[in-house]
């Protein structure tokens, strides 16, 4: 059962950005683990979208600034296993990536597909058609694949699945 102090300080980390989609907060991509406040301290357990994020500094040292401007003091430790899955991602989260003209995670055969040459058509985010195109298997970054709307003729990110 949560704690008082558990409760507060997810609500805090609701508060902390994903620095390359900002829309989007930690809570939002399921990368935060564990809160361990056992012997007085406080310990935030996060787990990287992928092997070698860069982002994962950045989002430690953004943890350890909030909580410590909220007067809780905290450590960050990085979990990598199990590893992270799309699957962890809330469905606000997801809905947030949309709004923001990302393609939310759909499906995991459309990874597998693209790797057989065998496309499938993601849903653009800005005009909800199914008549996209894979332009490239990287994106902005390397968690994102980069298509275009064939409709709209809009290019636009989708957030690979990975389970």
């Amino acid at each position: 059962m949560p704690t008082d102090e558990h409760q507060k300080i997810w609500k805090l980390l609701e508060q902390v950005s994903d620095p390359e989609i900002p829309v989007l907060s930690i809570i939002d991509m399921g990368i935060v683990r564990a809160i361990d406040t056992s012997n007085n301290e406080c310990c935030i357990k996060i787990t990287p979208t992928y092997s070698g994020c860069p982002a994962m500094n950045t989002i430690a040292t953004d943890i350890t600034t909030h909580l410590l401007s909220n007067g809780i003091p905290c450590k960050v430790e990085l979990v990598l296993s199990p590893a992270w899955t799309t699957d962890w991602m809330t469905s606000a989260g997801k809905q947030k990536l949309k709004a923001y003209g990302i393609a939310p995670p759909e499906d995991e055969d459309i990874n597998l597909n693209t790797l057989f040459n065998h496309q499938h058509a993601v849903e653009c985010p800005r005009c909800n058609s199914r008549n996209t195109s894979l332009v490239s298997q990287f994106g902005s970054t390397a968690c994102k694949a980069l298509y275009k709307c064939l409709d709209c003729l809009e290019p636009f990110d989708y957030f690979k699945c990975l389970k």
